[in-house]
């Protein structure tokens, strides 16, 4: 059981004449005992950076890592602790899957019968009894993924490290995979650092989820929080699937348009649009937000995605000279096709950010 700390902590390349990249950059983040937290974000955002450095694989170049308020930023790996599965399982393919998931035990000096007894309490959690004997050519993409967990599971460490571990998996393997892992660090309490670009993963399975983007912190909360109140624009358009529509507006007093109709403001976002000097705002709305009217945005329908119990339509809106795409989702079975004029209305939250900054506006922002 543990509690990870990292104080301004910072990977940097290319110090000197080439100039400096910062792919974690003074990162501030807490992650509670027994939390599963997820490090999410599109490629290059730092997520695995971040995991890296507190796993020992990459340096800290400013400031600290802690574990249970132990600094750990200059330890090696084996000091510290944790227990780390990487995407690819990293398993030895001429032992068997109880010799690879015993293998750290063994070179730590434990007994035959010690090491065995943990092997098999392990594998009896994973389902992993009837293949013990197996080699891991002999093994399908999930069983594998779960041997390199036992692997972990039989160390006891403080702090779990999951590196995309259900990358290699078809969609359908890894839903149940990752419902599996879920419950299994709910019985095993133990704190865990999880790792995907996949947003939809990352919502489904993190107590808290921290978002990051070219190296930098945007957000940390739970998943619920993330989607309803998120931070800044970056956040608002990477959580979701489809993605919020966001759509760049010039005010008109403290009235925002999209085409000729005027969007429906909270009190206070239209008190701060009015007190404010900035002109251009950008009005958030998720697809399952808008709904089909008598009497609001003209649109012309391009996309149909049918998808059984709902569908998405992307319709093509006139908006200040120029034209854009608003996607609606709708129920499931429509007789929306392409080319049908319909009419959009907003039928849930609408969030408002400042175009420059990227802030949300409102109270709970």
């Amino acid at each position: 059981m543990a509690e990870v700390r990292y104080e301004k902590a910072s990977r940097i390349y290319g110090f000197g004449a080439v100039g400096e990249v910062r792919a974690v950059n003074q990162l501030d983040l807490d992650i509670a005992d027994g939390e599963l937290l997820v490090l999410v974000g599109p490629s290059g955002s730092g997520k695995s950076t971040a995991l890296r450095m507190l796993a020992g694989l990459e340096t800290v170049n400013e400031g600290s890592i802690f574990i249970n308020d132990v600094d750990v930023t200059l330890k090696p790996p084996q000091e510290r602790d944790i227990a780390m599965v990487f995407q690819n399982y990293a398993l030895y393919p001429s032992m068997t899957v109880a010799e690879n998931m015993g293998f750290a035990l063994k070179q730590a000096g434990v007994s035959k019968s010690d090491r065995r007894q943990q092997v098999e309490e392990a594998a009896r959690i994973l389902d992993l009894e009837p293949y013990l004997d197996r080699k891991p050519k002999n093994l399908s993409g999930g069983q594998r993924q779960r041997v390199a967990m036992g692997r972990a599971i039989v160390r006891s460490p403080q702090v779990f490290l999951m590196d995309e571990p259900l990358s290699n998996l078809d969609a359908k393997l890894r839903v149940q995979t990752r419902t599996e892992l879920v419950d299994l660090q709910a019985r095993l309490g133990t704190t865990m650092v999880y790792v995907t670009h996949d947003q939809v993963e990352a919502m489904t399975m993190g107590h808290r989820v921290a978002v990051l983007d070219h190296g930098v912190l945007q957000q940390v909360d739970s998943p619920r929080t993330l989607y309803s109140q998120p931070a800044n624009l970056f956040v608002a358009g990477f959580i979701g699937s489809p993605a919020m529509n966001l759509i760049e507006v010039d005010r008109s007093g403290d009235t925002l348009s999209i085409g000729t109709t005027a969007v429906p403001l909270p009190d206070d976002v239209s008190a701060q649009i009015r007190s404010s000097d900035v002109n251009t705002f950008v009005v958030g709305v998720r697809p399952e937000h808008l709904g089909l009217t008598d009497d609001g945005i003209p649109a012309s329908v391009t996309v149909v995605e049918e998808l059984g119990s709902e569908a998405f339509v992307h319709t093509e809106v006139a908006h200040q000279g120029g034209t854009l795409t608003v996607v609606v989702r709708v129920e499931g079975e429509t007789n929306i096709r392409r080319g049908d004029s319909i009419s959009i209305g907003v039928a849930g939250p609408v969030h408002v950010f400042e175009a420059q900054s990227g802030i949300r506006l409102g109270a709970s922002a």
